[in-house]
């Protein structure tokens, strides 16, 4: 039986990107998260999608816990948040974020979102978590990058249960509707091991 989602991790940009729907998105995610009553952890800043997001849950009365380094902090650190964990590293950054979490959503972003989600997606291949991880592909941001992990199935590298251990969502409810409903599939990682 799925686990009770308590505590939804969030990566995204750090900037509002080029459509509104973005920020809309963020917005909708952020009062979502409120009315399900689940807390909202993310990396502490109060700019772009991130800060959007932080600030719906906090204007629809949720709870919202930021993980930042001490040198972000200083430039875009939210100074509305009561829970704000102020650590050295990116490293201990991403790891306090992983041991708060119940589940994992990437929402449009760049570099930094990508590699957040990549690294949780791997922990999970490589059997180190169950935790649900979810993309909000708003606008088919994602889908290139799905068509991407398709081919890498075609091309096995990428085994087809490990590709369908990763949600996608249009809308935050269906998104969350799905990881609240996940079943992680234990499977080994390696393809053709000799």
């Amino acid at each position: 039986m799925p686990g009770k989602l308590k505590k939804i991790c969030v990566n995204c940009g750090s900037s509002p990107g080029a459509h509104p729907e973005y920020v809309e998105a963020s917005r909708e995610l952020g009062r979502k998260l409120a009315q399900r009553g689940m807390s909202l952890v993310y990396g502490g800043a109060n700019v772009g999608l991130m800060g959007e997001t932080a600030d719906a849950v906090l204007s629809h009365g949720g709870e919202v816990i930021g993980i930042i380094t001490e040198e972000l902090n200083h430039k875009v650190g939210h100074k509305g948040l009561k829970e704000l964990h102020v650590v050295p590293t990116m490293h201990e950054r991403k790891t306090k974020m992983f041991q708060l979490s119940d589940g994992f959503i990437a929402m449009p972003g760049g570099l930094g979102t990508l590699e957040e989600a990549m690294e949780i997606l791997t922990w999970a291949q490589l059997g180190l978590h169950s935790k649900p991880v979810g993309f909000l592909n708003v606008r088919g941001y994602f889908d290139k990058f799905m068509d991407f992990l398709d081919h890498a199935v075609d091309q096995r590298f990428l085994k087809k249960e490990h590709r369908q251990m990763i949600l996608v969502g249009q809308n935050p409810d269906q998104l969350l509707t799905a990881m609240e409903a996940y079943l992680p599939t234990p499977v080994e990682k390696w393809i053709d091991r000799k």
